[in-house]
């Protein structure tokens, strides 16, 4: 027997950890993106 407040509790829990995936997912594509920009700009160097 799970009380509105558990409910509420859990699915505002479940929105959380839905946005901590989202933002880790661009975090680390932004990571990719920033050392593929190194690496091309290392190997055209003058």
């Amino acid at each position: 027997m799970t009380t509105d407040g558990e409910r509420r509790r859990l699915a505002l829990e479940k929105k959380r950890e839905r946005y901590v995936w989202i933002y880790l997912g661009y975090f680390l594509f932004g990571i990719h993106i920033v050392a593929f920009v190194m690496m091309y700009a290392v190997t055209h160097a003058k």
